[in-house]
């Protein structure tokens, strides 16, 4: 176990008890000497856990206290470096410099020990391959979350061309391509446009009139239906 999991099994023993603790009942239960014990004690401490008590007399951690959310397990910080590394890689260079920032700025603030587990992670993201879009995903991501409606010129696999105002409420990353989903005021219907066959895309002022989430529960719900995959693409 590394020494971030067990601080983090300390907390949660922690909160089981009401009443202090004593340092041997906790070094029991954790499997480690009163002066490891002890240590991972005031390690807590110094990062703002309210831990009470002393040694002799016992611990107890104050109601309310929350997980901070800079203590990760390995597998934890696994996931967020390789996480973060294949959003790096992603043509979308807003979100890509956006995911390279996070990482250096969870970097900036975790104890040492975790601080060498980042840098030292094994798992790798390989080489970009596939299609480039030539629209921003930026302003796709900005009229998701402002639920606006977009405009474009899209370009089905037979490049034959079609205007398009759809509602967008989803945005897919696979390795090759990136689709979009959106309600399409043409087809009256979901559709999947993928990001590459998109051109003139328009950013418009014009909320739709359902919430995004709303839609995108009903579109999950169309997806047990034949034909109805996202990565096949359905703008037709």
């Amino acid at each position: 176990m590394s020494r971030s999991e067990r601080l983090l099994d300390l907390i949660q023993i922690l909160r089981r008890h009401r009443r202090p603790v004593s340092g041997h009942m906790l070094a029991g239960e954790m499997g480690v000497s009163i002066r490891t014990l002890y240590r991972d004690i005031a390690t807590l401490q110094g990062q703002g856990a309210p831990i009470e008590g002393e040694a002799g007399l016992g611990y107890v951690l104050k109601p309310g206290f929350m997980l901070p959310p800079l203590m990760f397990t390995d597998e934890e910080i696994e996931a967020i470096v390789l996480g973060s590394r294949w959003v790096a890689k992603q043509p979308d260079k807003r979100l890509a410099a956006a995911a390279t920032d996070a990482l250096a700025k969870i970097a900036a603030v975790l104890p040492d020990d975790l601080r060498e587990d980042l840098d030292a992670t094994t798992l790798l993201v390989g080489p970009q391959s596939g299609s480039v879009e030539a629209i921003d995903l930026g302003v796709v991501r900005q009229a998701i979350r402002d639920e606006r409606k977009l405009g474009f010129l899209y370009r089905d696999a037979d490049g034959a061309a079609s205007q398009r105002l759809v509602w967008p409420f989803a945005l897919g990353f696979f390795d090759k391509v990136r689709v979009m989903v959106a309600w399409c005021e043409m087809r009256q219907d979901f559709r999947h446009f993928r990001a590459d066959r998109m051109t003139d895309l328009t950013a418009t002022d014009i909320r739709y009139p359902r919430r995004r989430q709303a839609m995108l529960k009903e579109w999950r719900a169309t997806l047990d239906k034949p034909g109805q995959k996202i990565a096949k693409d359905t703008a037709g």
